[in-house]
């Protein structure tokens, strides 16, 4: 990847037991896992690998990695495999024992708390690969280093014997690392290859070359995939807008490679209404974003108005805001920081704050020579961005009318809206409810203390479709603004939220579908706090009722149908019924099985992966039909038809 220089000679030399340096022990992991890597479900669970995997990627970052396997094996163990330096095998001059030993059960024990061995890594937050070797059942390392092979295995954090040399290796150097995860401490311990795959492409995007090869050994045909992309983030920001049209050829693509803080960035300009930014430091999605975010966008605003000064003179007479700037930008900003100061353990923001004048400066000087010797596409990006003032001054003008409207007549609540009487938000849910049948059912048979009921008129407006504009001038998602109270776009405010959980409850049909999509479309484009704070939620009403003489059980799924069928000896008295809709339900029946907190059960809605959330959406609900045809016919298969209904 890239040239070997004499200060990397020399990192390579001074790499040894004594770069290893111990901060404290490994005791406190299993006791309570999720302190360490967040949680013990699905996400927990592939953390682990992150943590392995982004030891490797140091070694990338430092210029001795350029190829990096990961195999997701029968049992659903996990081995990673690089050709980077190796891990020291020598005898720690502190603890007395082989290095390997010490790095996999020392927490924060690693190369990366002085700066000669990296000068950047994945930052001092990780837990580290001592905590994956904890919450494993079984991990083997395997080092080829100095012209050995060395092993070292370890059960549940704890060694099962010292380190062993192998015997001579066939030249190549790197770490192996295999592990098998705790079944008794994860709730889910079967890997998922789409999100695996997912973080893989976009770690090859961040390191331009660097090449990535995933491999699904549970079955007899291996799936395999490798990533690499020498073009870097400026094939990132192709990627992500695949299904969107662009207003200009080739991405912007500027590199500061030799700054205090490298930086690269890439931009383009879409016709949508959207704004996206994917922020990185050191290859860590910072999805909170943080102060290389504010410095870019800082200097976006600076050096785009000031070129907008040079426009006619009738457009200059319309005043230009930020978010005029950003409307329909696709942005990457990766940068690498040697102390990187994250804002929580599990790093979603950057908080050093020299970064932010860093970024303005050095971005904004870098954008300003790109927009001076490419003068088409300053206009082509200034005809956007005036027609995105023109219509927002439109949307505010909408909204300042709705809002006289609304005070005047209910209150700024809208009609429809049940209430409910408690005050206290942290107690309180809203329950969006599809149509008046299902919305009077609901409303006979909630809780009136703390569960609100809005049903909805049909089905909202495709917001991926419409400007802001369009948006607010809709009368259902004005209804819906004003009952969740925090408002919307740059203007949401979680510390104004009148409701703890935003409920949807629709049906259990397509139609329902469909309108599932609609409000999680419109909430994760608008009002998309609420969805990284843990706000929204999917009600789950039943979907047959089964009854064996007087007793009736309420079944969700076809599977629990046909479990609970095969469950019954005499089936001679059995009656199954299918539920419609939750207009169909007794106020009785919808209170039981889908809103009384102590029986029903509630999926919660997070975002795992912009990049990917961000292709969906735009995708399947977006202006472009043909990669919609391509995804429904490659899905199709996974539809299960009742016949019977």
């Amino acid at each position: 990847m890239a040239e070997e220089t004499e200060e990397m000679k020399k990192a390579e030399e001074d790499y040894s037991g004594s770069s290893i340096t111990v901060l404290e022990g490994l005791e406190a992991v299993r006791v309570r896992p999720a302190m360490y890597i967040g949680s013990t479900d699905i996400r927990g669970l592939h953390h682990l690998v992150w943590e392995v995997v982004d030891n490797s990627v140091d070694e990338a970052l430092a210029g001795f990695c350029s190829h990096i396997e990961i195999s997701i094996l029968p049992g659903n163990g996990i081995r990673v495999t690089d050709n980077g330096r190796g891990i020291p095998t020598d005898i720690h001059p502190k603890e007395k024992v082989g290095t390997i030993q010490v790095v996999m059960t020392k927490l924060h024990a690693g190369g990366k708390f002085n700066n000669s061995s990296y000068k950047v890594s994945a930052g001092l937050h990780g837990v580290g690969v001592s905590c994956v070797n904890a919450l494993s059942n079984k991990l083997i390392v395997t080092v080829r280093r100095n012209g050995r092979v060395v092993q070292q295995e370890f059960a549940r954090g704890v060694p099962c014997g010292p380190q062993v040399d192998l015997g001579e290796s066939d030249g190549t150097t790197g770490t192996s690392v295999e592990f098998y995860p705790d079944d008794t401490i994860f709730s889910e311990t079967v890997y998922v290859y789409d999100t695996l795959a997912t973080r893989f492409r976009e770690l090859a995007f961040l390191m331009s070359g660097l090449r990535l090869t995933l491999t699904d050994e549970r079955t007899e045909e291996k799936h395999s995939e490798t990533f690499c992309y020498p073009g870097g983030v400026s094939e990132f920001v192709r990627f992500v807008d695949e299904h969107r049209t662009p207003l200009f050829q080739e991405p912007i693509h500027l590199v500061l490679p030799d700054g205090q803080y490298p930086l690269e960035v890439a931009m383009w300009y879409n016709d949508g209404y959207q704004e996206n930014f994917f922020s990185f430091v050191n290859n860590v999605n910072t999805y909170d974003g943080g102060t290389h975010v504010t410095g870019f966008k800082t200097a976006l605003t600076r050096v785009i108005s000031k070129f907008a000064q040079e426009m006619p003179k009738g457009k200059k007479d319309i005043t230009i805001t930020a978010d005029d700037i950003r409307e329909g930008l696709t942005a990457v900003i990766a940068i690498k920081v040697s102390q990187p100061q994250f804002e929580g353990q599990t790093k979603r923001k950057l908080g050093n704050s020299e970064i932010a004048g860093y970024v303005a400066s050095a971005f904004g000087a870098k954008l300003e020579e790109y927009f001076q010797e490419n003068p088409a596409a300053v206009k082509t990006i200034l005809d956007k961005v005036y027609n995105a003032a023109v219509a927002r001054e439109a949307a505010h003008k909408a909204r300042t009318l709705a809002r006289r409207k609304n005070v005047l007549e209910s209150g700024g609540l809208p009609g429809k809206l049940a209430d409910c009487s408690s005050r206290d938000p942290k107690e309180c849910e809203l329950f969006i409810v599809e149509g008046d049948s299902a919305g009077g059912s609901a409303k006979m048979g909630r809780n009136r203390e703390f569960q609100a009921i809005l049903p909805l008129r049909g089905k909202i407006l495709n917001v991926e479709k419409a400007s802001l504009h369009r948006v607010l001038d809709t009368e259902e998602i004005q209804n819906l603004v004003n009952a969740i109270g925090c408002g919307l776009g740059t203007e949401c405010k979680l510390e104004k939220l009148r409701y703890n959980k935003i409920v949807i409850m629709t049906d259990a049909d397509v139609d329902g579908s469909h309108i599932q999509t609609l409000l999680l479309t419109f909430f994760f484009r608008y009002m998309r706090p609420l969805i990284d704070d843990g706000h929204v939620f999917l009600a789950m009403p039943p979907l047959f009722k089964l009854k064996v003489g007087t007793k009736e059980t309420y079944l969700f799924d076809e599977n629990d149908k046909d479990e609970a069928m095969a469950k019954l000896e005499d089936k001679k008295n059995v009656t199954v019924s299918r539920f419609k809709g939750l207009g169909e339900m007794s106020p009785e029946q919808l209170s039981e099985t889908t809103m009384d907190p102590a029986k029903r059960f509630l999926k919660q809605c997070y975002v795992e992966d912009a990049v990917a959330a961000d292709q969906i959406f735009s995708m399947l609900m977006g202006e472009d039909v043909e990669p919609r045809r391509k995804f429904i016919e490659s899905n199709a298969y996974k539809v299960l038809n009742d016949l019977d209904v």
